[in-house]
């Protein structure tokens, strides 16, 4: 039985293909302060020729994923390594202990969180990876760049730009990709002009 968080964390080592990480690949951390969630890339598409990305999420107790999503092409496996974590999706929620798993089909809108008193961590599996790092890398950077009205979440003209973007890895759900990109186009010329002026 492990003990220990590197014993456990190690297990999961197993659980993905059992690509190499680069010390490059393993330090590279991406914290996004408006849900709390810490990622930290342990395979990169490039590994994998894009068939996996796999990095550990770490959640503050009451932290949790901004919005119910989608991923049009994506399954995600969640491993909790630590702490508990909470899920929602077809139409049910589901608790999620230490050493069990959840599979998101891709297609299939869920949210998750940390229900907890202590931080949760777990081990994600994304297949295929597409460009979903850039993706969490694109979040922290209009986290940090700007506010909406005084709250910590980021300007809605950067984040209709990243949604326009990065619309093969993340979907709004029950709304069709044609009506997204018609009422956030206008939002996100004015997000990559702000981008491109820095």
């Amino acid at each position: 039985m492990m003990t220990s968080r590197e014993d456990r964390i190690a297990s999961m080592e197993s659980m993905s293909d059992r690509q190499s990480s680069t010390p490059e690949a393993a330090e590279r951390v991406i914290h996004n302060p408006v849900s709390g969630e810490r990622i930290v890339i342990r395979t990169t598409a490039a590994q994998t020729d894009g068939r996996l990305l796999v990095f550990d999420l770490s959640l503050p107790p009451g932290g949790h994923v901004p919005a119910r999503h989608a991923h049009p092409s994506q399954e995600e496996r969640f491993t909790v390594i630590e702490g508990h974590m909470r899920f929602r999706f077809a139409g049910k929620t589901c608790a999620v202990n230490p050493g069990e798993s959840v599979v998101v089909p891709k297609g299939q809108p869920h949210w998750f969180g940390n229900p907890g008193p202590e931080p949760s961590l777990a081990r994600v599996e994304v297949r295929p990876a597409l460009r979903t790092q850039e993706f969490f890398e694109a979040n922290e950077t209009i986290a940090q760049a700007g506010h909406f009205l005084g709250t910590r979440l980021p300007r809605l003209s950067d984040l209709a730009a990243v949604l326009l973007e990065y619309e093969r890895e993340v979907s709004v759900p029950n709304v069709p990709a044609a009506v997204i990109r018609r009422l956030l186009a206008p939002l996100a010329w004015f997000g990559r002009r702000r981008l491109r002026e820095r």
